[in-house]
């Protein structure tokens, strides 16, 4: 059995936008989210800013596609394309 592709997140933990994000990927099984504290560790928060172009929390990778914060996210979920993002692999051949 395969299983949903890595979720990682890059937040802070006062930020709203971050809690709901992490709300909404559970609401659809999310299990496991790499959480990258960037308040606490500011070589985070350059690597972040490197990888993404964006300054702002959260960003959000599913596998290896960036998908942005948590607009982006609710707005893949709102178009219907978030579930088939976090399908597991097997079901994504079929």
């Amino acid at each position: 059995m395969s299983a949903i592709p890595k979720i990682t997140m890059y937040l802070t933990g006062v930020c709203p936008f971050c809690h709901m994000a992490e709300r909404l990927l559970r609401s659809k099984g999310v299990a496991a989210i790499e959480k990258i504290r960037i308040d606490l560790d500011p070589v985070q928060r350059d690597e972040m800013m490197m990888k993404t172009g964006r300054r702002t929390v959260p960003q959000i990778y599913i596998g290896e596609r960036h998908v942005g914060g948590f607009d982006d996210l609710s707005a893949l979920d709102k178009a219907g394309e978030l579930d088939p993002l976090l399908a597991p692999d097997i079901l994504k051949n079929v």
